[in-house]
C-alpha cells in the first residue's frame, strides 16, 4: 500500500512528474510560495524514485526494503541540503548558533557519496531545501556539479524564490511551478485536517495551507492573537521599548521557540501588517488582515499615506537584516518605535 497522500491541489504537478518519470532530468527546480508543499512534492517524488516495486504513474509502495528504509531516515542513495539551522535538535544549546545557510563542506559530502555507485543499484536522490540558502561558494560548486552530473543521480532544489539563484543555475533545471490553490480549495483542505478558524492564518500567510496547518499544530492561533492585541495597543501613548523588552522575552520563551517566534517571523508580520494599513489609508482591501479592516481604517484615518509609506521601508529594512540581528533587544526596538512613529497622529521626528 502506498505511503504517499498528495493534497489535491498537488495532483497536477505529481501528474505531470509521472508522465516523464523514465526520463526526468538530472536537475529540478520547483518553485513556489513558502508553505504550498514543494517539499512534499520532492519527498514523494524521491519516494517514487527510490522504490523497488512502483512502475510507470505509481507512487511509492511503502512497503519494499527501499521504502522502508526512507522511511525510517536510513536510505543511503537519499540526502538533504539544508542548512544547520533546519535540521539543529537544539542540543548545541547557547554554545553556537545554527547556520541559516547551505555550506559548501555539506555539499562536498554529498558529492563524494555520488561518485560511488548506488547502494540499493538504483537511483540517488539530492533535496536542496532551500535553494537560496547556498552561499555563493556553495551554488558555484553545485554548477560545477550539474555541468557533469553523476550517473543515474536526480537533484531537486526547491525554491520560494528563484530570482536569489544563479541564473546559470536555474537555466540547467528542468523547472515546475507549485502554485497555492484556491481559497475555498484551501479552507476546505485545512477542515480535513482537523484545522478551524483558520481564515486570518491563511490570509497572513498568503494562502499557503501546508504552512497554515503546520502552525496552528504549534499554537500559532495564539501567536497571532497576541502579535494583534499587542500591535492594536500601540500609539504616541504607548510605551513601544516595553514591548520590544515583552516580545523579547517572548521570543526566549519555551513557548515562543516552539512557535518560531523570532526576529524574523515578527519583523514578517509587521512588514504584512504595514502594507494593510497603506492598503487600508489607499481604499484597497487588507489582503494579510483581512478581520481588522474595520480597526485599520481607523487607526489610518487620521495619518498621511507618506507617513505609512516610510514605515513600510523601515520595517522593510528591519525584515532584511532580520535573521542577523547584532542585537535582538534593539532590533526591536528599532522596529516598534518606527512603527509608533507612523500610527502617532503627531509629527515624525
Amino acid at each position: 500500500m502506498s505511503d504517499v497522500v498528495l493534497p489535491g491541489w498537488m495532483q497536477a504537478p505529481w501528474s505531470r512528474l509521472c508522465r516523464g518519470i523514465e526520463r526526468l532530468p538530472h536537475a529540478m527546480l520547483f518553485s513556489g510560495p513558502p508553505g504550498v508543499g514543494k517539499r512534499l512534492l520532492a519527498d514523494t517524488l524521491a519516494a517514487r524514485l527510490l522504490c523497488a516495486r512502483a512502475r510507470r504513474d505509481e507512487p511509492a509502495c511503502g512497503a519494499c526494503d527501499a521504502c522502508r528504509l526512507r522511511r525510517a531516515g536510513n536510505h543511503p542513495d537519499l540526502f538533504a541540503l539544508e542548512p544547520e539551522a533546519a535540521r539543529d535538535d537544539g542540543a548545541a544549546g547557547e554554545r553556537k548558533k545554527a547556520s541559516t545557510q547551505i555550506v559548501i563542506d555539506d555539499l562536498r559530502a554529498v558529492q563524494a557519496a555520488l561518485e560511488v555507485t548506488a547502494h540499493q543499484g538504483g537511483r540517488r536522490v539530492v533535496i536542496v531545501d532551500p535553494a537560496e540558502a547556498m552561499n555563493p561558494f556553495t551554488a558555484n560548486a553545485l554548477l560545477k556539479l550539474l555541468e557533469e552530473p553523476p550517473r543515474d543521480a536526480h537533484l531537486i532544489l526547491l525554491s520560494a524564490d528563484p530570482r536569489r539563484l544563479l541564473p546559470t543555475l536555474v537555466s540547467r533545471c528542468q523547472q515546475l511551478v507549485v502554485a497555492n490553490p484556491a481559497q475555498a480549495q484551501a479552507s476546505a483542505w485545512l477542515a480535513q485536517q482537523g484545522v478551524v478558524d483558520a481564515e486570518g492564518l491563511l490570509a497572513l500567510l498568503a494562502g499557503s495551507p501546508l504552512a497554515v496547518a503546520s502552525l496552528v499544530a504549534q499554537g500559532a492561533n495564539q501567536a497571532l492573537a497576541r502579535f494583534v492585541a499587542d500591535l492594536s495597543a500601540i500609539s504616541s501613548d504607548c510605551d513601544a521599548i516595553g514591548l520590544a523588552g515583552r516580545w523579547e522575552a517572548w521570543n526566549r520563551s519555551r513557548e515562543g521557540q516552539q512557535l518560531g517566534v523570532d526576529m524574523t517571523l515578527l519583523s514578517d508580520w509587521l512588514l504584512r501588517w504595514c502594507w494593510d494599513l497603506v492598503a487600508s489609508k489607499s481604499g484597497l482591501s487588507n489582503r494579510y488582515f483581512p478581520a481588522q479592516a474595520g480597526l485599520m481604517a481607523g487607526l489610518v484615518a487620521p495619518l498621511p499615506l507618506s507617513q505609512l509609506l516610510d514605515c513600510y521601508n523601515e520595517v522593510g529594512q528591519a525584515r532584511r537584516s532580520a535573521q542577523h540581528p547584532l542585537n535582538l533587544r534593539l532590533a526591536l526596538e528599532d522596529m516598534l518605535l518606527s512603527y509608533q512613529r507612523a500610527v502617532s497622529t503627531g509629527k515624525r521626528s
